[in-house]
Formats: structure tokens, sequence, C-alpha cells
């Protein structure tokens, strides 16, 4: 199941689109922490502190004004 995962940064907010519900429960796992780091599109990326994360299936639809 593919969806989008959204991360809350200290100042940022996060969308990270198509992606695997696990890629989702692998970053909440990790809230709180000082450095969120997973593995995206074959890479390694640290999104740093964040907390709280949220899921949404499927794909934002932009174009209805969020």
């Amino acid at each position: 199941m593919k969806g989008t995962a959204i991360l809350f940064q200290e100042r940022n907010i996060t969308f990270i689109e198509d992606v695997e519900h696990s890629f989702f429960e692998n970053i909440k796992e990790q809230c709180d922490c000082n450095n969120c780091i997973c593995k995206l599109n074959n890479k390694t990326v640290d999104f740093g502190s964040v907390s709280p994360v949220f899921w949404h299936e499927d794909e934002i639809d932009w174009a209805y004004g969020y």
C-alpha cells in the first residue's frame, strides 16, 4: 500500500509521496529522536528531529488547496 508520509519538523513540514507504509512505520519508530534516518530512493536521508508523523493513503489532491 502506497501513500504520503507527512513529517512535522521544528520549522518545516515535509511531504514524502508515493512511499510504502513500511517506510512510514520506520519513521514513526524514530519520532522524538535527534536523527530520523531512512532509506529513500536508495539513498540514506537524515530528516533530523521529526515529531509527529502522519500517513495519508493514496495521493494528496494538491489542487484542493492545502
